[in-house]
């Protein structure tokens, strides 16, 4: 016995409306993007014909919503736009090609759009008074490039066979100028790309006279015809530049111009260089492409993000700095000893009129006993500052002998003062301590600019507002590259390309931001409603983060732009007295408190 089966007769189809939770994250999604004003959401693309293009509101609502459901491939998203509801809510039951969405999570106006929206969302929270102004924390992390690991390129083998190939080519190129084929150029036109097909051009002019010529040769010429030895010599030298010199010329000057400073980089994603990644499970240090990730964030967070090429974080700080937008905000920069070096402490302190509680490497090993006790450290020297020398643990003394300067890779200028150890000693025994085993002099060099900011960064580090404020580190930044990577799986890239990584990027930690913002407002919701039922009016005035103020129409405003995004929940709607003297007439509501 079978169910019964029928079809093709007319059915009836109810269609029932389907909405959202009040506290559901595509509303606050909805909300946060069209609070971005209009003349930044839209582009002036100039195009008066064609299918107009889709609105950039609806795509960052679509793919903000899809990276807080941790779905990042656009065949997915597209999927998504059929069979999700809270996405079918979002466009309206429109469907979107995931070309589409591909093609505008890569565009340059995403990159401007996604850059402004961090822009609102700090100032969002600063006008819900999440933002203190004592310190930002700064921190990076490895994130793997969607690239082949084995498809590398280094610079110093491309340099390596760049400078043979040159000097082949100079050969060549002397050899023909003798032979008076080809005519004099600059030396550095010479075993350049662009030298070499013009060898190659005159090589080809001067194969084609010499058959003209032996056309009008006789067939038999006795002991052979010295043209057509010429013609035979001269197009093995053509074949070697078109087929190997200039190949090879033109891949190695592109190598270079890819490079831009950097190492390496990687066949299938130009822009990823090889790095040591944090998660290393063979634990061999195995060399990967990747981008370095910087981000700020403050109580977990992100309010400006970076992505560089380059590995090491000590050179990424002030680039980052220049570009973060709310460094106003903040009276404090936090780091760890990753970031302290002479150039960041100068720029912190010099250039953007900052705090920085950033210990430098051997920070942690100078607090320790051994250190302190340790008589060959020349920090433990006795020094005399009134007539400037310095007397080691053997009695050597050492004057001050002269200025020096040295200038790193980067072009930062460091100033030294060199010590020499008197030739004159009050023993004998000390004048020989006070040359090397080789029977030179003793030198020591002091960078007091160094040692000046190593005090004062110390200061910082030793007093009670310092230690509290590093101590915070540990449980506002790291936690953000925890959830990440755990929680939001972003553990390697899925596009590729600096700019599009950057969106990609800026998308996940945007997503991370909304839902924790979410979650915060849905237990502000909890706690007000608790305090309510109990009688409480106010919290611990200590404790205060946050003033609400609801108007009429139950909307969650601020007094600066854009306006604030989140719209509470009806619920929320109590006919109350208040005695708050900055609440006007029109508001229904009081100030509350509660902490995140």
């Amino acid at each position: 016995m079978y169910q019964n089966y029928t079809i093709g007769q007319t059915e009836f189809v109810l269609n029932y409306n389907y909405d959202l939770p009040q506290n559901h994250i595509a509303r606050l999604i909805s909300d946060f993007v069209d609070s971005i004003p209009q003349n930044v959401l839209l582009e002036d693309s100039g195009a008066a014909t064609g299918r107009p293009s889709s609105h950039p509101a609806i795509m960052l609502k679509i793919l903000l919503f899809a990276y807080s459901r941790q779905t990042y491939s656009g065949r997915k998203i597209e999927m998504m736009l059929d069979e999700n509801l809270p996405m079918r809510w979002l466009t309206h039951d429109y469907t979107y090609s995931y070309h589409t969405i591909n093609n505008f999570r890569r565009s340059q106006h995403a990159s401007k759009l996604i850059k402004h929206a961090f822009v609102y969302f700090t100032m969002a929270l600063k006008d819900h008074g999440l933002i203190q102004n004592d310190a930002v924390f700064i921190d990076g992390t490895k994130v793997e490039a969607d690239a082949n690991k084995y498809s590398f390129t280094w610079r110093r083998a491309v340099e390596k066979y760049h400078a043979k190939l040159r000097e082949k080519t100079s050969k060549l190129y002397e050899k023909l100028v003798e032979k008076q084929v080809v005519q004099e150029m600059a030396p550095e036109l010479v075993t350049s790309a662009e030298g070499m097909e013009v060898m190659e051009q005159e090589l080809a002019e001067k194969i084609t006279k010499l058959d003209e010529e032996i056309k009008q040769e006789p067939k038999i010429i006795k002991g052979g015809s010295v043209r057509k030895r010429r013609r035979r010599f001269l197009k093995k030298l053509r074949h070697q530049l078109s087929n190997d010199l200039i190949p090879r010329a033109k891949k190695y000057e592109r190598a270079e111009n890819i490079f831009q400073g950097r190492n390496s980089y990687s066949k299938t994603d130009h822009d990823a260089t090889f790095m040591c990644m944090k998660e290393d499970p063979m634990m061999n240090r195995e060399l990967k492409p990747g981008y370095n990730l910087q981000i700020a964030t403050h109580k977990q967070f992100v309010l400006d993000y970076g992505l560089f090429s380059n590995p090491t974080d000590t050179r990424t700080l002030v680039p980052f700095l220049t570009q973060f937008h709310a460094l106003d905000f903040f009276e404090h920069i936090v780091a760890d000893a990753g970031y302290g070096s002479e150039y960041n402490y100068t720029m912190i302190l010099d250039r953007f009129e900052k705090q920085p509680v950033i210990p430098y490497t051997t920070y942690q090993k100078e607090q320790k006993r051994k250190f302190k006790n340790d008589p060959t450290r020349s920090q433990n020297w006795e020094y005399n500052a009134k007539d400037d020398y310095y007397i080691d643990h053997q009695g050597v003394r050492f004057s001050f002998y002269r200025y020096s300067r040295s200038t790193d890779k980067y072009g930062f200028k460091r100033d030294f003062k060199i010590y020499r150890a008197d030739k004159h000693q009050l023993s004998v025994k000390l004048d020989e301590l006070a040359k090397t085993p080789g029977g030179r002099q003793r030198y020591m060099k002091v960078n007091p600019i160094w040692n000046y900011y190593k005090a004062k960064v110390k200061d910082a580090l030793s007093s009670d507002e310092g230690k509290a404020i590093y101590r915070r580190r540990k449980f506002d930044v790291e936690p953000v590259f925890g959830h990440m990577k755990r929680d939001f799986g972003i553990r390697r890239t899925h596009l590729r390309g600096q700019r599009a990584v950057e969106n990609d990027i800026g998308l996940a930690l945007m997503a991370l931001n909304l839902t924790k913002f979410g979650q915060s407002i849905s237990r502000l919701e909890t706690n007000f409603i608790n305090n309510l039922k109990s009688g409480l009016r106010f919290l611990d005035r200590s404790k205060l983060v946050v003033r609400i103020l609801l108007l009429e129409n139950q909307e969650l405003i601020v007094n600066s732009q854009p306006p604030l995004f989140y719209k509470l929940s009806p619920r929320s709607n109590w006919n109350l007295e208040f005695n708050n003297a900055s609440c006007k007439s029109r508001l229904i509501s009081s100030c509350v408190s509660f902490r995140i």
